[in-house]
């Protein structure tokens, strides 16, 4: 069973799928925040407020590209890890320290990645 405690950003313009990702992150008994885009993720992100423990990104989104937010988000937040979601998983290069599931993913694997990630 997951910390109940933590919480994980999930930045995903396609609100199908972040709804997806949502429930089952919230199944899984994770606080979930939610951005469309990257401005949003980023307002969060710099909100000292805000506890997040893990960000989830998609690679493709509107405003920016996953990997320049994860970028943004290290040297606002650079113990925080990050998570890429693409369906286009073989052809990402990932920076170091940052992590990767492939979509589509199926429940377990993303229970299993975002555990791993958070040491659960």
């Amino acid at each position: 069973m997951s910390d109940p405690t933590s919480t994980i950003l999930v930045v995903e313009d396609d609100s199908i799928v972040r709804m997806l990702i949502i429930d089952v992150l919230e199944e899984l008994e994770y606080q979930v925040l939610e951005a469309a885009d990257g401005a949003q993720a980023l307002t969060y992100l710099g909100n000292e407020g805000e506890i997040i423990d893990l960000m989830m990104t998609d690679k493709g989104l509107p405003d920016m590209d996953g990997i320049q937010l994860a970028k943004k988000a290290a040297e606002l937040r650079p113990s925080l890890p990050i998570l890429f979601a693409s369906g286009y998983a073989e052809n990402i290069e990932v920076p170091p320290g940052m992590h990767l599931i492939g979509k589509p993913f199926s429940i377990d694997q993303l229970r299993d990645k975002v555990n791993s990630i958070l040491g659960a």
